[in-house]
């Protein structure tokens, strides 16, 4: 299990005010992201790899300009 003491939490900038259905991203871990729903943030959460979340990320940027 991926140790998460010292998460800093943040929304996205693009959020916005949308009464809360967002997810926390945490990139301030050593070689993890972690994400958790901004809504439960004692629930469940996800990890990836540095190198997953990139890429993750980048495909998203593709797709929301190629559309």
């Amino acid at each position: 299990m991926t140790e998460l003491t010292g998460a800093l939490w943040r929304k996205s900038t693009r959020s916005g005010d949308n009464g809360g259905d967002c997810v926390e991203v945490a990139t301030n871990l050593p070689g993890v992201v972690a994400v958790r729903d901004s809504k439960d943030s004692m629930g469940p959460l996800l990890t990836f790899t540095a190198q997953a979340w990139a890429d993750f990320t980048a495909a998203t940027k593709r797709e929301s300009h190629a559309s």
